[in-house]
């Protein structure tokens, strides 16, 4: 069971905390450690005194160190790893350093940069952090939850390491991947003793990985079935019985069991598929941005989205969903989108569909202006539909061509272009060469971060269609209101606050910025809490107790903050 006892107020941030743990013990667990932080009365009443150097330094001094060791370290690599390293050390410092050198750091921690520490875990590996719940260990799922660090989870993210970023079936190293997103959550404002990162190791079917002898993970080929669906139910029942309050996100799994599992238990748990729902909610709120400066009727879009999978189709609901939310009949909607997997055009003939693809099938006298199959191109589909919107979700480089991009131009005087696939190698087009073909014309965001762009003497800041946008502020929402389920009335509440916090901010035409930058995350995801909170009210499945004063005063008193408390022995 857990081996240390602390109290705390999870839900506010007092100036104190009491634990039993003392001396070397304490300065191991990274949300107490404080370091050559810790006062001398602390050092004297906690086991501290003589482990420590003599002087006693405020965290703004220790910041300044951190940052010094950080900046020596020149690759993604080096500068991941240190970060990770002070991460398991001293999680306070850690989000210091974070909040200070936001637009620095994220893109290491989070995509790109996890993305080159994913290939390396094994190789890498230094410390675990969260639970790994290996099939072979079913029987004593129980026994795992019972060694987790912290006693009062509200926030788990949990990845089966299939559809790791754009990198495929990465088995064991899927871990980073709920690090990162918690690490998200945190710097948001989600209390950091409340969250735990989790893998549920199932196999891999990464050969490569299999074959390398340093390979942490299971030693087996990915199991699938009712093996599989048998795990998946006892970890959600599991979760529900410990931890009746917690939300659930799920991450990086497959498509066809991302959503499986989201579509059985949605409706009786409260949780969330970052893939396709948090992609949607995000990429709809820079959707929302776009057609607005763009001037055309919703109903008149034509919308094509490249990469039909989890993604893809999730961005796909979100703006249909918009669309009747705003006044198109839904089958009109449906009608307006063209979706395109590795085999073709999605066709009410075609096989193999799944039933979130079918909806969005076109039957084949709607298509009588080809001839052949094969005339069925992205280039080709382009002309004869025209549209007016271009989605990548394909993983495939250098996809959106010259010739596409043009195509695109001639249809429409303020095309809408997102390439959204990462890491960046995987995207469609590059934002350069988009605003190059395009003569400038084009509004674009972009699944990974690029650098700004010099066209005819301006420079533009790229659009990053980035989910870190959306989850911190989805998450905090739903812990303060403390939703029983995550309803499409709460992600379009979400969507409509990123679009209203762009458009409040930014001007899009001169800017061509459709979302807010990435620095702005902490003041995005607080609007965004407010605007879910406020939902989950209003579709009466939130179970705070009322009266509350404000939602703007609901979140506040939710938001964690990262600075030392006082630290106390148990009495």
């Amino acid at each position: 069971m857990l081996k240390y006892i602390t109290k705390i107020d999870l839900h506010s941030n007092l100036e104190w905390v009491e634990t039993n743990l003392r001396g070397k013990e304490l300065m191991s667990m990274p949300l107490l450690n404080k370091g050559t932080a810790f006062s001398l009365q602390e050092r004297l009443e906690l086991g501290l005194l003589g482990k420590l150097p003599y002087q006693v330094e405020t965290l703004e001094e220790q910041l300044v160190r951190a940052r010094y060791q950080y900046t020596r370290y020149k690759s993604v690599l080096q500068k991941y790893i240190y970060l990770n390293n002070l991460h398991d050390k001293n999680e306070i410092l850690f989000y210091k350093l974070l909040s200070e050198d936001l637009v620095d750091i994220l893109p290491l921690l989070y995509t790109p940069g996890v993305g080159k520490a994913i290939k390396k875990f094994s190789l890498e590996f230094r410390q675990p952090r969260g639970l790994y719940l290996n099939l072979p260990d079913k029987m004593h799922l129980s026994k795992i939850f019972d060694n987790r660090t912290h006693p009062d989870i509200r926030l788990i993210v949990v990845t089966d390491g299939e559809g790791i970023l754009g990198l495929g079936d990465q088995g064991i190293a899927g871990i980073d991947i709920p690090i990162a997103k918690l690490t998200l959550y945190s710097l948001c404002g989600v209390n950091p003793y409340q969250t735990l990162p989790i893998m549920l190791d199932v196999g891999t079917d990464n050969q490569d990985l299999l074959n390398d002898p340093l390979y942490l993970g299971w030693r087996h080929k990915r199991v699938r079935g009712k093996e599989y669906e048998d795990l998946i139910h006892d970890f959600v029942q599991l979760i529900h019985q410990q931890f009746p309050h917690a939300f659930i996100h799920w991450e990086d799994f497959g498509k066809y069991n991302a959503r499986a599992i989201l579509d059985k238990y949605r409706d009786t748990h409260v949780m969330f598929n970052d893939d396709m729902q948090g992609t949607g909610v995000v990429a709809l709120g820079a959707f929302l941005t776009a057609m607005q400066a763009t001037d055309i009727p919703l109903d008149q879009h034509k919308i094509v989205i490249f990469g039909a999978g989890t993604a893809g189709s999730g961005i796909a609901e979100q703006i249909h969903n918009a669309m009747v939310r705003l006044g198109v009949p839904a089958d009109k909607a449906y009608q307006q989108f063209w979706l395109i997997d590795k085999n073709g055009l999605l066709l009410s003939n075609s096989v193999d569909l799944e039933p979130y693809q079918k909806v969005f099938a076109r039957t084949p006298y709607q298509i009588n202006y080809f001839n052949h199959p094969e005339d069925l191109s992205l280039l080709n589909i382009i002309h004869e539909v025209k549209p007016t919107i271009l989605v990548g979700t394909s993983a495939k480089k250098d996809a959106f061509s010259e010739e596409v991009i043009k195509a695109m131009s001639q249809n429409t005087p303020i095309p809408i272009i997102f390439p959204l696939s990462n890491p960046p190698e995987k995207s469609e087009a590059t934002p350069e060469d988009i605003l190059l073909w395009s003569k400038g014309k084009a509004l674009i965001a972009t699944g990974s971060p690029f650098q700004p762009v010099d066209f005819e003497g301006k420079k533009y800041s790229i659009t990053q269609c980035n989910n870190a946008l959306a989850f911190p502020g989805i998450g905090l929402g739903v812990m303060a209101a403390k939703a029983s389920c995550v309803t499409e009335n709460m992600l379009w509440a979400a969507s409509k606050a990123i679009a209203d916090y762009t458009h409040e901010k930014y001007n899009i035409l001169s800017e061509k910025l459709l979302l807010p930058p990435i620095s702005d995350i902490k003041l995005v995801a607080f609007k965004v809490a407010v605007a879910v909170a406020k939902s989950a009210f209003e579709d009466k499945v939130a179970t705070h107790p009322l009266p509350i004063s404000s939602f703007e005063q609901l979140i506040e008193k939710t938001i964690w903050q990262p600075y030392y408390r006082e630290i106390k022995p148990l009495k």
